[in-house]
This record gives structure tokens, sequence and C-alpha cells, in this order.
């Protein structure tokens, strides 16, 4: 096997190929990118069992092959290499990598005892690359990074003809985003399909395709082995999607909210950070909302206290909610607008607040509908 290839190409098509693969693996050759030879393109591979990235790159291509390397040290080594075409061959098991003045001699691995790729099913929809970019980073941050509870570690993609919606929740919260789907169905002809997909795959792959025109959606497989495949540019990642139904968290949010107080999405931001500086860790701030704005106090210790106001529009009842701070600004920073409204619902019991619901407005007077809201379930309040 032997091929040159452009060095920044080659970078970063190893580069995708090996982010989603693990840090550390029971089976050492799962760590590796299977790369194969053929005509005038060069295909770079990685499967751990669980997802696959699979890309396609041009190359001048002297002796087709396929041959199986390390993918983070052969990530490493082609993302340092000097400005020149990269020179890649193989004798044996050896692997030689040249370019310029550099030289790399690696060990292949066994190509026969790689896993076979999945295979990628039918087309289910298509998606705006950079509503779907935008979609991923707003909903992800949401869901619960506790592995004892797996289901709600991934993220909900709820399928329609013509809307996609993202769900997550790690019991403290819920962001659901929702966005156009192009499915070539008429709205209402075909079954919804859900997809339960690990969190941390869908935010990589959210990452890697934001640039993208469109990116394909294909759901497949049966009910032992069920899949999600994402495709755009010559560039295609699969995952296994977690078994398990999802909570109800829907029926969570209210129809309507007659309480809620209007602010400057970046003052506010900035606020929650100056004043939560002097908090210990997981202590939440106390946020009073009345007609004369919005107090923000933050009680760390007796060698620490802090407080801000800053102006908020309020329509209804004045309130006194306690947030932890980065479950608040983890809703915000997804706030794609110049305000915020944050809503706030009841409980049977007048002394438990309810979750206030978090909103984009693109101004103080009109709500925004980019589909995305943000339920956050307040602390206790210390009295």
């Amino acid at each position: 096997m032997r091929f040159q290839v452009n060095r920044d190409v080659f970078s970063e098509a190893v580069s995708f190929a090996v982010k989603l693969l693990p840090q550390r693996t029971t089976l050492p050759i799962l760590s590796g990118v299977l790369i194969h030879a053929d005509a005038d393109r060069l295909s770079l591979s990685s499967f751990d069992y669980e997802v696959s990235a699979q890309t396609s790159i041009a190359a001048s291509i002297d002796d087709p092959g396929t041959v199986l390397v390390s993918g983070r040290l052969l990530a490493d080594i082609a993302s340092r290499l000097p400005n020149a075409p990269v020179q890649f061959s193989t004798e044996e098991s050896r692997i030689t990598v040249t370019c310029g003045s550099a030289h790399f001699t690696l060990l292949s691995m066994p190509v026969e005892e790689y896993p076979t790729l999945p295979e990628v099913g039918a087309q289910t929809g298509v998606i705006p690359g950079d509503a779907f970019s935008e979609a991923v980073a707003q909903v992800a941050v949401a869901a619960s990074r506790d592995d004892v509870t797996p289901v709600i570690t991934g993220v909900q993609l709820e399928v329609g003809d013509t809307e996609l919606s993202l769900v997550a929740t790690d019991r403290y919260r819920v962001a659901i985003r929702t966005v156009a789907f192009d499915s070539g169905q008429a709205a209402g002809t075909s079954e919804p399909k859900h997809a339960l997909v690990p969190a941390r795959t869908l935010q990589e792959v959210g990452r890697t395709f934001g640039s993208a025109a469109t990116v394909s959606v294909s759901i497949s497989g049966t009910q032992d082995r069920e899949l999600i495949a994402f495709h755009a540019d010559d560039r295609t990642v699969t995952s296994l999607l977690i078994k398990g139904n999802y909570p109800p968290v829907r029926r969570l949010f209210p129809e309507s909210v007659a309480d809620y107080a209007v602010i400057n999405t970046g003052e506010l931001v900035e606020a929650v950070r100056r004043v939560s500086l002097v908090l210990e860790r997981e202590a939440a701030l106390r946020f009073s909302f009345s007609v004369d704005g919005l107090t923000l106090e933050a009680i760390g210790s007796e060698q620490a206290q802090a407080s801000e106001s800053i102006d908020a529009l309020l329509t209804g009842e004045e309130t006194v909610v306690s947030l932890k701070p980065q479950f608040l600004l983890d809703g915000l920073n997804a706030v794609h607008a110049e305000f915020v409204r944050i809503a706030f619902t009841k409980t049977e019991n007048p002394n438990k607040p309810g979750p206030v619901l978090i909103t984009g407005q693109s101004s103080r007077d009109d709500a925004s509908a980019d589909g995305y809201r943000y339920l956050l379930q307040p602390n206790l309040l210390l009295r």
C-alpha cells in the first residue's frame, strides 16, 4: 500500500476519525483507524461497537490496500507534520509516514480482527447543518452525566415529517428545542420516530457538522440493535441508541404562565457570574423579582456576601426563587436572544415554588419563537 496526500486534508480526516474513540478501551484493536486506499480515494474509519466514524478524501494512490494503525498516535503525528505532502507506505507489518524531513515508522494492527463497520439505513430526512448544531448545543447541556441512569444521559430525538425536537433532562432541568426537518413527507402522513442518542456523541456530531449545508439523518435497525446515522460532506457518524423509555418530561411544561419577568440576557449573565463568586460549591443564588427590578443575593460564608440589582420588567406577582447559578447560566447561554423571559410556575403547595421557564425574546415586548425552552427546578429558599 502506498499513497500521497495533502497534509492538512489528511490531518483533518484522521482527527475526525478518532474524535469519538474512547480514551481507554479493553480491546486495543478498537483504538485503531482503518485506512483503505483504492482508485483516487482514501477512506478512514473507526468503530468501537458503539460509535463509528467514516470519511473519505482525495489522494494519489500508487498501490491500493488496507491497513489498521493506532488512531490517536497517527492523529498526533498528522497534526504536527511540516507543510509538505504526506507519503504513506506499508511493508509487511510496518507503516512508514514521511513528510518533508520528518520520518515515522509505525506498527500496523491485524486488519482481519477489526469489526465490520455498521451499514447506514435509508435516509429519514435532512436538516440544515447550522440549525442542527445550534439545537444540539442548546439542549445537550441539560443531559445527565450520571451513568447510574443511562436513559437520561442521552438526548431524545423526536422526528416528525416537518419538525425535529431535541429533549434532554438530568432531573433538575429540562431543555427542549424544535427545528424544521425535511422528511420528504407531508405533515402528518407518517408515524413519528424516536431516537435516544448518547449526549456526548451528539455534541461531537453537532460541532463537526455545524458548517455543513445539510445533515442527513437515518434511523434504522431492529429492536435489538437500533442505530442512528448522520451524514454530510463525505463524513458519516453512526451511533447505537440507548435502550429504555425516556421520561415524559414534556408534560412538565405549562401551557401558559401569568407571572414572568423580562430581562436583558447579557446583563443577567454578567450579574449571575459576579454575585456567584462568593458562593461555595453547589450553593444557590436568591433572586427577588419586584416592580423595582431584580435583586440577586449570595451568602457564601461569614466572610463573603454579595448582591446586585438590575433592571427587570415584571408582569404579575412579585416572586422570590433560589436557583443554582451554573444551571441558570446553562439556560441563559442557550438563549440566543437579546432578552430572556423567566416565567414562574406554581405548585399546589404555596410555600414551594414551581419550576421557572426560560425562553428568549427578541425585544422587551415581543417573545421570539426559536423553539427553545428551558425548565429549571428551584432550590428550597433559605429563610
